[in-house]
This record gives structure tokens, sequence and C-alpha cells, in this order.
């Protein structure tokens, strides 16, 4: 389904990779132009000339979503924005409550709750005057329960699901659409190294074992499903995990 004209710009934060690159690319074979912000320029531009050279529209755009004077200054780019994939996010430690480093319970918080709230502020009237936004929040199953040793991440997580919940409640009636998608266990280049500070050995323990984690392109392919479908559906709260997983603690994991 191509997007009409006025709603065909998708903004995806957190696009140097894993989930936001495969949710740029996925968007950009559906018919949207994207615009791929990160703070990593090099990583961005080369997946620009990727989606470029495969006869589709990409635009980088170097962005720390962190920082509300750069994202008011980019948000000036657009007179029409037609989707915002809030994906830039993460998480840091594994470490109990008594013992966790409030600096990166802060800087989690800042990027997964506060990134998200300064990009979809930015550009909601963007959204708005386009007729048909869709606002998208890539939150975490930690959204929807905890687990020991993760209350940080946690904690950020749900408050990006209560941001997409009370926004939707809020503009009800007006032509935007809020979908959040919870993605569990994802196996992708970054994501646990970043967690446990680029050691890899320790990341890889996190998959041991597991059959068919999900990938970047599952979640990716969720989002894009939920970005196109009708605009009077709006796809609330989409949870999507491997088989092998059935909530945040129960991970079923084969042994040779």
């Amino acid at each position: 389904m191509t997007p009409p004209a006025a709603s065909r710009i998708a903004v995806v934060t957190g696009a140097s990779s894993g989930i936001g690159a495969a949710t740029a690319r996925q968007l950009a074979a559906a018919g949207y132009r994207v615009v791929l912000t990160a703070r990593r320029k090099d990583r961005i531009e080369a997946l620009a000339e990727e989606i470029t050279a495969a006869g589709h529209s990409a635009t980088a755009y170097q962005l720390d979503v962190t920082d509300r004077a750069a994202v008011d200054e980019f948000a000036t780019a657009f007179r029409t924005v037609g989707v915002l994939v809030n994906n830039a996010g993460g998480a840091l430690g594994l470490d109990p409550v008594e013992s966790g480093d409030p600096a990166d319970w802060r800087q989690m918080y800042e990027t997964n709750v506060i990134g998200t709230l300064n990009l979809t502020q930015a550009l909601l009237p963007k959204l708005e005057a386009s007729g048909d936004g869709t606002v998208v929040v890539v939150s975490s199953t930690a959204g929807h329960g905890t687990y020991e040793g993760g209350a940080g991440y946690v904690a950020a997580k749900h408050g990006a699901h209560v941001l997409a919940e009370t926004l939707r409640l809020e503009i009800v009636g007006r032509p935007v659409r809020v979908v959040e998608v919870a993605p569990g266990l994802v196996k992708t280049e970054e994501f646990a190294l970043t967690r446990f500070g680029g050691d890899s050995e320790r990341a890889e323990q996190v998959y041991q074992g597991v059959p068919d984690p999900l990938t970047a392109d599952d979640v990716a392919d969720t989002i894009t499903w939920a970005v196109t479908r009708p605009s009077h559906v709006n796809i609330d709260l989409l949870v999507v995990r491997p088989r092998a997983q059935a909530s945040n603690t129960k991970l079923h994991r084969e042994t040779r």
C-alpha cells in the first residue's frame, strides 16, 4: 500500500544499526522516503547510500535525540511527516537495585523516554499536518513486566509504554495514530554488547542455547505491518517474542 504524498516521509531514530536500520530498509521498500537519524553519521550515511542504490529514497541526518535544541532544529526541515519511529534507546548493565549505577539509569531514561518525548513533541504538528500521521514507540517486553537485574531498563521502558498510552488518549480525534511495538528477546549486533560494556562473551551468553531468537528484520516487519494498515486501523500495542520465550523470566534453552 503506497502512502499518500503528504504522509510519505518516515523518520526513524536510532537507525545506525539493528531494529532501526532494518525498519528504515523496510519502510523505504514500502514506499516511504525515509529519514535516518542517529549519532553515528558514518553508519547512517552508508545506510542511506545502500537504500538509494536499491532504488528507494533515504536521507541521513546526524542527531542526538536527547539534545532538545538539535531536535527542534531538525523538525524545522519538514512541512509534513507521515511516520515517526521512536526506536533510539538501549539498555545499560544488569545490576540489582542496591548496586545499580545511577548514571546508567539516568542515561537509559534520557534516551528511551526523554528522547522519545523530544521527537514526538517536535514532530507532532508535522504528523498532524499530513492528515494521516503515525507515531511508533518501540518499547520492549521490559515495559510490561520486570525481571531481576533489569530495574533501570524496565523503568525506562515502562516510561516509554506509558508515554505512548497517554498520548493516544490525549490526541484521540486527531489524524495521528499511536502504535507501540514491544519486542522480546531480539539478537542484534549491538544490544547485548552495549548492555555489558563491550563484553562479547557475556553478551553472547544472553542468547546461548536459545533456538531462533527474534532478528531485527522480524521486528522491522512487525513495525512496517502496523504502519501500513489502513488509516482507520490503530495497532495500539503489539508484543512480539520468539517462540522460545514465554515471558521475560521464562526462556527455553537447548542443551547439547
